[in-house]
């Protein structure tokens, strides 16, 4: 059964961990091959040598004496039966995908030979991860990781020191723990706005055109075949003749979400990063129109141009996040060059959520790509922050002045174009920002 580490060896370990050693990028070097002298020994050994010299610098023989208590207790440490040949460790991580915030268990089992004392783990963590918790057993170690940011992260290694029977002499054995991947907490939405026009599919959406859906248009006059159970007899009434209800059509959508990934922009209040608050508001339009059985497809634009086509289901959610993770890879980020979309990308009359932050200026070469295609399309903008001034900086003052007026440009070039623009700000849910487009349907562009 595995125990808790002692508090000693387990504020040794988590600082190994933590002491500025988790968010290097390089790995640590190889542990040496074979059995070594261990702490213990080196210490008794060097109380010895130590004694030593002193009787001979001194001339004293009773000296000597003092160098007999460690070699008594090298001798008493000294193993009896056989030191293990072959040591060797698996590692299970359980779960490889999680969510922000959640915890990631690891064990790392340990198989030995021979006789052996006790294990010492060295923990070398990657990025994006804490350790919360760690204790060791005779034959494993269990390691709790914490997934802090989203993204695809390396979780590190663990060196774990096998020590004989009387600790004497130690052999490491390297345990590599992988990687996992950490998916975006969606914001919470629930509002689907729709384009004016939909594909000829069925869906959960009242389309302009008649048909067999459940949403009441009007009325009309009564054709044979018609069902007599839809008779409107206060019309009916009225006009002298049958009327019978007349029902919008039920169409399902196509929803592109585009992700500007061309610069994580931090706010200097807040803290909070334009790249977490652009996948987390993504995450949530995909959940949001997947439930109403939507087709979703994203597109990221930055470095490389990632895009899947739209597709539909509660399983596709993580097919689409797991092909824009790559974006953050152990804080690997890459902006270079801005390609084409390419046309699979975007389907004739998909609608387009462009969210960004507006930072960048090459987005607008993609917006007009987009509304080259006549696609409607809703820019989603993630606020930044302003920039902190200082006391009496009016130099500050009036540059801060100047960069409010190119973003309300930015706006209102964009709304001139038809293109609607809202505002998502961190902590809100993305309803309220998505509300305003209930008024009325996204209209698209012109080829």
């Amino acid at each position: 059964m595995t125990e808790p580490v002692p508090t000693r060896r387990a504020a040794a370990a988590a600082q190994r961990a933590l002491d500025g050693r988790h968010d290097v990028a390089a790995e640590p070097p190889p542990p040496p091959p074979g059995w070594r002298t261990g702490e213990r020994a080196l210490r008794l050994g060097t109380l010895a040598v130590v004694a030593l010299a002193a009787a001979l610098l001194t001339g004293r023989p009773w000296v000597l004496a003092l160098a007999a208590a460690p070699l008594v207790l090298l001798a008493l440490a000294l193993p009896s039966g056989q030191r293990p040949d072959a040591v060797t460790a698996e590692v299970e991580v359980e779960p490889r995908r999680c969510f922000e915030g959640e915890q990631v268990a690891v064990r790392i089992a340990v198989a030995y030979d021979g006789e052996t004392g006790r294990l010492d783990p060295g923990v070398t963590l990657g990025h994006g991860v804490r350790l919360d918790h760690l204790a060791v057993g005779p034959h494993r170690v269990d390691l709790v990781l914490t997934a802090q940011r989203w993204g695809r992260w390396t979780l590190g290694t663990v060196d774990v020191d096998v020590y004989d029977r009387g600790g004497l002499a130690r052999r490491t054995v390297r345990a590599e723990l992988g990687e996992i991947a950490v998916f975006p907490v969606p914001e919470h939405a629930g509002l689907t706005p729709i384009p004016v026009r939909l594909p000829q599919r069925f869906g959960e959406h009242a389309a302009v055109q008649r048909g067999e859906g459940v949403e009441v248009t009007g009325v009309h006059p009564y054709v044979r075949g018609e069902r007599q159970r839809r008779i409107h007899w206060p019309a009916t009434t009225r006009r002298g003749a049958l009327q019978v209800h007349q029902f919008a059509a039920e169409r399902t959508a196509d929803t592109v979400v585009l992700l500007d990934v061309l610069a994580d922009v931090v706010d200097p209040v807040t803290g909070a990063s334009s790249l977490d608050e652009t996948f987390r508001a993504a995450a949530g339009l995909v959940r949001a129109y997947l439930r109403t059985h939507d087709r979703v497809g994203v597109v990221s634009v930055g470095g490389v141009t990632r895009w899947l086509q739209p597709g539909s289901g509660q399983g596709y959610f993580y097919r689409i996040v797991e092909s824009v993770l790559e974006v953050r890879k152990d804080r690997a980020y890459g902006t270079a060059g801005l390609s084409l979309l390419p046309p699979p990308a975007l389907p004739e009359g998909a609608l387009v959520y462009v969210i960004t932050p507006l930072t960048d200026q090459r987005i607008f070469d993609v917006l007009h790509q987009v509304r080259g295609r006549a696609n409607p399309m809703v820019v989603v903008e993630i606020p930044t922050g302003e920039p902190v001034l200082e006391p009496g900086d009016t130099e500050g003052e009036l540059a801060l002045r100047l960069w409010r007026a190119d973003r309300d440009a930015m706006r209102f070039a964009l709304m001139e174009r038809g293109i609607a623009v809202v505002a998502h700000r961190p902590g809100e849910t993305l309803d309220l920002a998505l509300a305003p487009l209930l008024r009325t349907r996204i209209h698209g562009g012109t080829r």
